[in-house]
């Protein structure tokens, strides 16, 4: 016997947001299947809190810091929530949809127990859909990975980050301290 996986469409996840099926879950549309999300423990949370608001200040009205919010990859499916988007300030646009792979400057994943999935699925996830920078802050190593240049659905430059600064290949007059990444304030 073969065991089929149905795969849910951007419109099927909507309805279902709308009649509240998903309501109190905490979950995801990844590549068509709805994944739950991780708690997110009090070090993430602060952390992940403390850099939207670093990279608001560094930002300004450059870009909008959109925290732990869906952004939509229809090519994929896909209505991930990333920990920090970082978009093109069209709050007018982003009330009628999420922000688009061609709004998105980079995201942001602060990972402990989700390494994997963050590293492997959404890593491809994003690249599939051209998103031209990726991090994931590695709370456990105490790193950053950074994913460049999406290419066949993947990366083609990963730089792995534990002291300095870098800057966002969007603005690379900004730059981010990866101390302040990584363990906020």
């Amino acid at each position: 016997m073969t065991v089929t996986t149905a795969k849910w469409s951007l419109d099927d996840y909507h309805r279902m947001i709308e009649i509240g099926l998903l309501a109190g879950r905490q979950v995801e549309l990844l590549n068509g299947e709805i994944i739950n999300m991780a708690p997110e423990g009090p070090e993430h949370a602060q952390i992940n809190t403390d850099s939207a608001e670093y990279l608001r200040e560094l930002l300004g009205s450059k870009a909008l810091v959109r925290d732990a919010k869906p952004i939509t990859i229809p090519e994929s499916n896909s209505e991930p929530e990333p920990d920090l988007a970082i978009v093109e300030p069209q709050r007018a646009i982003y009330r009628s949809h999420h922000p688009y792979p061609e709004n998105i400057f980079w995201l942001i994943e602060y990972s402990k127990t989700t390494l994997n999935k963050d590293l492997d699925v959404k890593r491809k996830t994003y690249a599939a859909a051209s998103i031209p920078e990726y991090w994931v802050v590695d709370l456990k190593n105490q790193q950053v990975k950074v994913f460049r240049e999406p290419i066949n659905a993947d990366y083609s430059q990963e730089l792995t980050l534990t002291l300095g600064e870098i800057s966002p290949l969007a603005f690379p007059e900004i730059k981010i301290s990866i101390q302040r990444l990584l363990q906020g304030f």
